[in-house]
């Protein structure tokens, strides 16, 4: 794994950018990223096209022996385009224009922008497309930042009349899928379709499944686009994108498979602040992020480039206090090496720290980075070096350990469940992420793939958020040999957000016969238990299911829990964080998985003959095995990483 730093030459002078290169080669580092917020130095004015200091930062980098990533600075267009041209702007869902002053500020409908945006990376790529030092290009930065996929304007809306008229073959059709008869909201015509916002109570949930597609094909669009010209410009050179965390609003199945490379930006303290299911949970992993949060993203990420070997890189990795969360704790001594170490461990091929210097300007003034804005080191610098000499420590890395457990992620059935949630508390991400920290918990190497994976080789396939279920994956699991477990609404749509004509689970039915004749969600305070050995509860939402099937257990209303035939399982309830731990331990046992024990933060990591642990706390631990140790040592401390080779 090389270690990276996101580097923004243009806040500084240039007599500066020869003494941070050098710094950098210091500190192990071998790649930059850079541009990709740098349109209105690039072009400050129409046609006025200024590329040659990037040009001179490049040729410093490179003559201190570093590589580059150049980013498309699409995401941020320049004030002169924005007053010549506003309708690029996008509308949010309360109809009001997002107008300029930050960053995202465009609408992925706009024809004119997207040709903009052409222009300017043709320009950017001709420059330095066949450059010694360019190693790959990022296009944009983070879509879908600050809720900016969607766009309610004019442009959109057009623009979806458009994808409605190509999905169906008439608006009769579309009519009779959305169910428009309902409440009298049939349309005469495509021309008359609106964005589903601004409604009295609630649109309809095929129509704003359908938005959300459209909206996701728009990203996949804007995106090809770059792809194009780089590739034609930057030949050979790996293509990316930095995806986001807990971010679910395109298919990002879809845009990777133009990329090479997948990347993703990972900011523990940030996400745990941000995003944390419980007050428990921010108190408790305040200085250290969620023991399972960075891996889960590592995996799923992964798995997006499953088409290129599983290639991933991770774009940006916080270092220290973050400027956008409610509250900014400072990491625990040693997690930056901890996060990097455990990317090495689940495959990344580069560690890109955000970011080289702290900018004492602007909106993230107070993010951190491995300098204070004076050009002084910031303690993290030294943990850099410490990751570099665990890395050289390592030797070459081996191909990232296949798991033998595998969860299937679908970004359309996720947003299916947006759409329809039944109740306030659906949660549908926490619910996926409730599964993976159970079997991670466990010991267990998974890997998180897209619905079109090839499924053969594994021991267990979960599917988490399979809710539109079609016949061929239902056939490639069953021939896969694994053993099943499809969760709680699993099948519950068709493609137009219905209940299926046979009920729920839909095309499973064609591997376990029964329908789900009832469902209610329950407020989070609500456990309805489970009669078996051990004990279960359902939390949140559960199922009343008609089969002939016996149920393994049944709850102690009478209602049946888990019904499985072969090796076919269906979980008819959401369980809560100690029943879906104990219910897959019982799983991992009949199919004969080896289990090691993962005790608070513990958690382990399997790649080639390498043992990668790591310790998120909140207490130390003794590892129950290991050594002789190539990093660390039995006994970890909070924030530390112990690894050894394992050869059974």
């Amino acid at each position: 794994m090389n270690l990276g730093v996101c580097y923004y030459p243009e806040h500084w002078p240039h007599t500066r950018w020869a003494t941070d290169a050098a710094h950098m080669r210091s500190l192990g580092i071998s790649v930059v990223r850079i541009g990709e917020f740098a349109w209105s130095q690039l072009e400050p004015a129409p046609g006025d096209f200024r590329i040659q200091w990037l040009i001179d930062a490049v040729n410093t980098l490179h003559a201190e022996g570093l590589k580059v990533v150049v980013g498309t600075p699409t995401a941020c267009p320049p004030k002169w385009l924005v007053d010549a041209h506003p309708d690029i702007l996008p509308v949010g869902d309360d109809g009001q224009t997002r107008g300029f002053g930050s960053r995202r500020h465009y609408d992925f409908s706009s024809k004119l922008y997207l040709q903009a945006c052409c222009d300017i990376v043709e320009r950017v790529a001709g420059a330095l497309g066949t450059h010694p030092a360019v190693i790959g290009w990022q296009t944009d930065n983070e879509y879908g930042c600050h809720d900016t996929i969607a766009s309610y304007s004019a442009n959109a809306v057009s623009a979806f009349r458009g994808w409605c008229e190509a999905q169906y073959d008439s608006i009769d059709a579309l009519n009779t899928a959305w169910g428009n008869d309902f409440w009298s909201l049939n349309y005469a015509s495509f021309q008359a379709i609106e964005a589903p916002r601004g409604a009295v109570t609630d649109t309809s949930p095929a129509h704003r499944l359908a938005w959300w597609r459209f909206s996701s094909d728009q990203v996949v669009a804007f995106n090809r686009q770059q792809v194009e010209i780089l590739r034609k410009l930057s030949p050979g050179r790996d293509l990316m994108h930095n995806f986001m965390g807990n971010f679910t609003a395109f298919d990002h199945h879809a845009v990777a498979r133009d990329l090479d490379v997948s990347g993703w930006d990972n900011y523990p303290l940030g996400f745990l602040d941000r995003d944390a299911a419980t007050d428990a949970d921010r108190l408790r992993w305040l200085r250290t992020g969620h023991p399972d949060d960075s891996a889960f993203h590592h995996d799923l990420y992964r798995g997006l480039g499953h088409a290129q070997a599983g290639r991933w890189w991770l774009l940006e990795q916080q270092p220290g206090p973050v400027n956008w969360a409610a509250h900014n704790a400072v990491p625990l001594p040693g997690m930056l090496r901890l996060w990097g170490l455990e990317a090495a461990a689940h495959g990344a091929e580069l560690c890109c720290v955000f970011r080289y210097r702290q900018q004492p300007r602007a909106q993230e003034q107070f993010h951190a980075g491995v300098l204070l804005p004076d050009g002084s080191e910031s303690p993290v610098a030294d943990e850099l070096r410490a990751i570099n000499a665990d890395l050289e420590t390592l030797g070459e890395l081996s191909q990232t350990e296949r798991g033998s457990v595998a969860l299937v992620f679908d970004y359309v059935g996720h947003a299916a469940l947006d759409a329809a949630p039944q109740g306030g508390n659906a949660s549908p991400l926490e619910a996926v992420k409730d599964w993976y920290r159970a079997l991670r918990a466990a010991g267990q190497t998974i890997d998180i793939l897209p619905p079109d994976a090839c499924f053969s080789g594994y021991a267990l396939v979960i599917l988490c958020n399979s809710t539109i279920l079609d016949e061929d994956i239902v056939e490639r699991l069953d021939a896969s040999g694994a053993m099943v477990i499809a969760t709680a609404r699993t099948g519950s749509f068709d493609r137009d957000c219905a209940i299926p004509e046979t009920l729920a689970p839909g095309a499973l039915q064609r591997v376990l016969p029964l329908k789900v004749i009832q469902v209610e969600s329950l407020p989070d305070a609500v456990l309805e238990p489970v009669n078996c050995d051990g004990g279960l509860n359902a939390w949140r939402w559960r199922e009343r299911v008609d089969s002939v099937l016996t149920p393994a257990a049944c709850f102690t209303d009478g209602w049946g829990f888990h019904y499985h035939q072969g090796n076919w399982h269906y979980v008819n309830a959401r369980l809560d964080a100690e029943s879906t731990q104990r219910f897959v331990l019982a799983r991992l046992r009949e199919i004969g998985l080896h289990i090691t024990d993962c005790p608070g933060g513990l958690r382990l990591r399997r790649r080639g003959e390498l043992v990668f642990a790591v310790n998120y706390g909140p207490d130390s631990v003794e590892l129950p095995h290991g050594g002789p140790f190539l990093v660390g040592q039995r006994r970890m401390e909070v924030a530390d990483v112990s690894i050894w080779r394992c050869t059974g």
